[in-house]
């Protein structure tokens, strides 16, 4: 099993999951933070860490498994992120926002860190 980081995440990017990450297995995106599948290690620091609940364990992934494969696919071209960077300074006005991967995703790399 590994964490995986869900649609909540998308132009939030609060970040507090980064700093907790004993591995560092987080990639950043111009407007979402992925993990790489074969990073991590399940232990679940991370989870807790975010506000709006985007970090869950794989088992609750959609039946297609997207998220993991999404997760998988930018955590091979996108920045490794270590710490915390700052926040989208609008990211409260869509944390409870539903459906954001279709309106809002950007596959752009983030600056890293």
């Amino acid at each position: 099993m590994t964490y995986i980081v869900t649609d909540a995440c998308i132009k939030c990017k609060y970040m507090d999951c980064v700093e907790v990450c004993p591995v560092d297995c987080f990639y950043e995106g111009e407007n979402f933070l992925v993990i790489h599948p074969d990073e991590c290690i399940d232990c679940g620091v991370c989870e807790p860490e975010c506000p709006v609940e985007a970090i869950v364990p794989d088992t609750e992934d959609e039946p297609d498994g997207k998220w993991l494969k999404i997760n998988s696919e930018y955590a091979e071209v996108w920045p490794n992120i270590t710490v915390m960077g700052e926040p989208p300074a609008d990211r409260d006005k869509f944390a409870e926002e539903k459906g954001k991967f279709e309106k809002y995703f950007s596959p752009k790399p983030g600056s890293g860190s």
